[in-house]
């Protein structure tokens, strides 16, 4: 997602079985799959050589995702995420939020969320390590107004229109702190004055600052 290089596989969810024995191709890569399982010393493996055409987990949601990559550059000023359809097949290299809207980029994506995961999350090496269990499930979302949630859903689409004004550069382009656009970083910089808004945060706070407010709230809410 971040780089647009995207690999093939082979879907058959649903698919009914005379559909693809139609094809000595599918076919030939359910049999290769059946033979390397079976062959598998793990037992759960094994087990699924009767699925052989089928993922051995499968976690597809049936709606619109939003796509955060578990390993990003350090160099980004924020996660490179993305909004991508059902037709795109997320691998274990990346974390979805199924039914996710604007007003849920618009945080995940915002200065405040960056700042709660390069504290609580893991490193990579010099890479960011997105967690669910501990960045995402921790995070403390704010209770906005019903003013306040609409303008972080003008501000998460702005960000997504300005992407779209780039339709040739990948998420690596956009979000390299060398080349990142101004009017792309304009666009964070007005979402992240709107999450801080909601939060009740003082815009000119620092991100130590950010975190020991968000700390706050984990603690009275992991209280109750």
């Amino acid at each position: 997602m971040i780089y647009n290089t995207h690999n093939w596989c082979i879907w058959l969810k649903d698919v009914p079985p005379q559909e693809f024995r139609k094809s000595k191709i599918i076919m030939q890569h359910i049999k290769a799959t059946k033979n390397f399982r079976e062959k598998s010393k793990r037992s759960q493996t094994k087990k699924l050589a009767e699925t052989s055409w089928l993922f051995g987990e499968i976690r597809q949601p049936n709606s619109t995702m939003l796509v955060i990559p578990k390993v990003t550059g350090g160099n980004r000023d924020y996660i490179p995420m993305d909004f991508v359809n059902l037709e795109i097949i997320v691998s274990g290299s990346a974390l979805i939020v199924p039914e996710a809207d604007l007003y849920d980029f618009g945080i995940l994506t915002s200065f405040v969320h960056m700042a709660w995961m390069k504290t609580v999350g893991g490193y990579f090496g010099t890479s960011y390590q997105y967690s669910a269990s501990i960045v995402y499930n921790n995070f403390v979302w704010c209770s906005p107004s019903e003013s306040q949630r609409k303008k972080i859903e003008q501000t998460a689409q702005k960000i997504l229109d300005v992407r779209a004004k780039y339709p040739d550069a990948t998420l690596a382009d956009l979000y390299d702190e060398n080349t990142m656009p101004p009017d792309l970083r304009k666009a964070h910089a007005e979402n992240d004055k709107a999450v801080m808004a909601a939060y009740g945060f003082d815009k000119n706070l620092s991100e130590s600052e950010i975190v020991a407010e968000l700390m706050k709230l984990y603690k009275k809410f992991a209280s109750t």
